[in-house]
């Protein structure tokens, strides 16, 4: 338990006996702990590099400190690492989704594809709202790009509307962006009211679709929507889009809760916009993945060079990594 603090060894021994007999020093440690002299050494010098003692020196006893500010800065920083991980493994499970559609795609030929093509918008259209007014128990849907159209969001009115008096559960993930767009909010109070489940995140990796965890729509071509749709039966591939929501919808924010940054510190939006940037996007490919406009990421960075007191983006990210940020 103490290496996930960050600390190691039986440095959490001695900070507890020096707690529980103040004024003891090195050797009486050492006597009580069965440990040699440099092993205590270590462990205090590890400690206080923690701010969780004081010592002065060799020959004066160690004064333990409070540890809550310390271990507050330890656990925050163990929660941006585990975090991380987290975006990396829904990467990982989007990327084999993606090779697993890929495949089927190029090697059909060979029997079990799991897979059905549509070849224009009309017709994923179609398949949209049949997959829809079919759904039993559940519908899965990523949303991102931001806020949706209105010929979109009147589209999807009425099939929304269906399916849950039907009392099939429905779970969206829009953008974080959308709590900008009037006309998204609407809609998406207007679906939370009716029983649908609606939270926000960041960003999302594709446009999708789960119907039932037996079928699932997704995009040929995540940049071009026009390119037509697979609807994909295999069940491998569906057990890693679910995985890949579930993944996603853990880590996003319900529509009705508001986000508590502190002052100086940053929002979700801003750490995904850092992340994106520092994996090589450009500015563009940043909008487009947030949902928001070239200029809001333009002042999104200035606000974050703002905070962070950096001159340059090269700096800006030098100090978002010394803070943890990365």
């Amino acid at each position: 338990m103490a290496s996930l603090l960050g600390l190691h060894g039986r440095s959490l021994d001695v900070y507890r006996l020096i707690v529980s007999q103040p004024g003891w020093g090195v050797a009486e440690i050492a006597g009580d702990l069965g440990m040699t002299g440099p092993e205590v050494r270590a462990c205090l010098d590890e400690l206080a590099e923690l701010s969780m003692l004081y010592s002065g020196g060799t020959a004066a006893a160690p004064v333990a400190l409070p540890p809550g500010i310390a271990l507050a800065a330890l656990l925050h920083r163990r929660e941006l690492e585990i975090q991380a991980q987290q975006t990396q493994l829904a990467a990982a499970r989007a990327l084999a989704a993606e090779l697993a559609v890929a495949y089927s795609s190029n090697c059909g030929h060979r029997g079990n594809i799991g897979l059905e093509r549509l070849d224009d918008v009309v017709a994923v259209r179609s398949r949209l709202a049949e997959l829809a007014t079919l759904a039993k128990h559940e519908l899965l849907s990523f949303m991102p790009g931001g806020g949706q159209s209105e010929d979109a969001l009147n589209a999807s009115r009425p099939l929304d509307e269906h399916s849950l008096a039907a009392g099939v559960r429905i779970r969206t993930l829009y953008l974080d962006s959308v709590r900008n767009d009037r006309a998204t909010m609407e809609y998406a109070r207007w679906l939370s009211g009716l029983g649908g489940e609606i939270r926000t995140i960041p960003s999302l990796p594709v446009r999708l679709l789960i119907v039932d965890g037996t079928q699932a729509l997704l995009p040929v071509d995540p940049e071009n929507s026009r390119a037509g749709a697979v609807v994909v039966h295999a069940p491998g591939v569906l057990a890693a889009l679910v995985s890949l929501f579930e993944s996603y919808w853990e880590r996003a924010r319900p529509l009705g809760a508001v986000e508590s940054a502190e002052a100086g510190e940053p929002t979700a939006q801003e750490l995904e916009l850092l992340r994106l940037l520092e994996t090589g996007s450009t500015d563009e490919v940043a909008a487009r993945r947030l949902g928001v406009s070239l200029r809001t990421v333009r002042r999104m960075m200035a606000e974050i060079m703002s905070k962070l007191g950096a001159r340059s983006r090269f700096e800006a990210g030098l100090l978002a990594a010394r803070c943890g940020w990365l």
